[in-house]
């Protein structure tokens, strides 16, 4: 077993040179080697190796690059043009360490001010966890790519996971890839039992895919996908019609799409909450969202104020956009068209008027039939 391998070594594998981020033991105690490419055609690639099948390929096992072996190469270059370009290409994929937005207004969308104001506040955080409440029609799912796209470019968005109602998938995946060209690859319980059945039985259908969005329908069955939800991890979770989560009430069982959430929130570093209707009048609803964000913020979940939970969310209305871009966004025009009635719909009409309904209650069940 070679001992001196450790995160940051630098190692030839496959005739390739791979630079090891982290080394772990196995069930059977062989090294797992996680490394990512440094050779040309696989720079930035991640992968991982079992040192004990690498050292099986006798011509090319796996061997550890010493720093004080390495061969300097003499730029005769005129006006060193190659070590420049070198630097150049190093110093542009350098991490910012900022909160200015880098990548994602240059989308495809005409980027507005205010979209970029929830990536600039979230980008200040320690950790990205933020709700996204801007009424309907601002633009969530763009505001949301703009931030995304700047973690990815900070090296925080390899592993990406984004759970919506069955009806928004198609539009969520279509503007993620038109707009920002992130593909997400689109999982139904279909897809997770074809991806278990060419893997291991030991192994997590959701390593499967970096990249995926899936239904929360879907994903909050416990039984089958439970115990590998707690054993995977993402760099960016979002959850996008977040009203859907929210325990309803002080004191009621959590439904299974809040159990679901809570355990998804523990699940990753970055977590993104969109919705346009967050609060249902009930301070305990409300507060199981900023829960999920942050565990620490509320200490009584029918008791808090603005200023424990104004660092998590951001609200804002037509109107306040509107104040902040002097007026650039035209205001709908709406015009009554008065329609007359035909005799046959003028008949119906009446018959709908004249009908009486009888409710019938159900009692235990708390239902009315009619």
């Amino acid at each position: 077993m070679l001992t001196d391998i450790a995160p940051g070594a630098r190692i030839l594998c496959r005739d390739a040179e791979w630079l090891v981020k982290s080394v772990a033991l196995s069930s059977d105690g062989d090294r797992i080697i996680e490394a990512v490419g440094v050779s040309e055609f696989l720079r930035g690639r991640r992968i991982r190796f079992l040192e004990e099948l690498e050292k099986k390929d006798r011509k090319r096992g796996l061997q550890v690059l010493k720093p004080e072996e390495t061969h300097l190469v003499i730029d005769e270059t005129s006006g060193y043009v190659r070590s420049l370009l070198f630097v150049e290409a190093n110093l542009k994929q350098t991490i910012p360490e900022d909160g200015r937005i880098y990548w994602g207004h240059k989308a495809a969308m005409d980027a507005l001010n205010y979209q970029l104001i929830p990536a600039t506040k979230a980008l200040q955080m320690p950790r990205q966890r933020l709700l996204i409440a801007d009424a309907v029609g601002l633009g969530k799912t763009l505001e949301c790519g703009i931030l995304v796209t700047e973690l990815i470019g900070r090296g925080k968005g390899r592993r990406i996971l984004v759970v919506t109602t069955k009806s928004m998938m198609g539009q969520f995946q279509k503007e993620f890839w038109l707009r920002f060209t992130i593909p997400l690859v689109r999982l139904d319980s279909g897809e997770i039992q074809r991806v278990r059945s060419r893997l291991p039985g030991n192994h997590n259908p959701f390593h499967y895919y970096d990249r995926t969005i899936i239904s929360i329908d879907t994903l909050k069955q416990d039984r089958e996908y439970r115990s590998y939800l707690e054993q995977a991890h993402w760099d960016i979770i979002i959850i996008d019609e977040a009203h859907n989560v929210a325990r309803r009430g002080k004191g009621q069982s959590a439904s299974q799409r809040a159990k679901l959430a809570e355990r998804l929130a523990t699940r990753s570093d970055t977590l993104i909450l969109l919705s346009a209707t967050p609060h249902d009048g009930k301070p305990e609803s409300f507060a199981s969202l900023m829960n999920m964000l942050d565990p620490t913020a509320i200490a009584n979940e029918s008791n808090y104020t603005k200023n424990d939970i104004h660092d998590l969310y951001l609200r804002r209305f037509k109107k306040d956009v509107l104040r902040d871009l002097n007026q650039s966004i035209p205001e709908r025009n709406v015009e009554p068209v008065e329609a007359i009635a035909s005799p046959p719909e003028e008949a119906v009409f009446r018959k709908l008027h004249d009908l009486h309904l009888v409710s019938i209650d159900r009692g235990k069940s708390g239902r009315t039939a009619i």
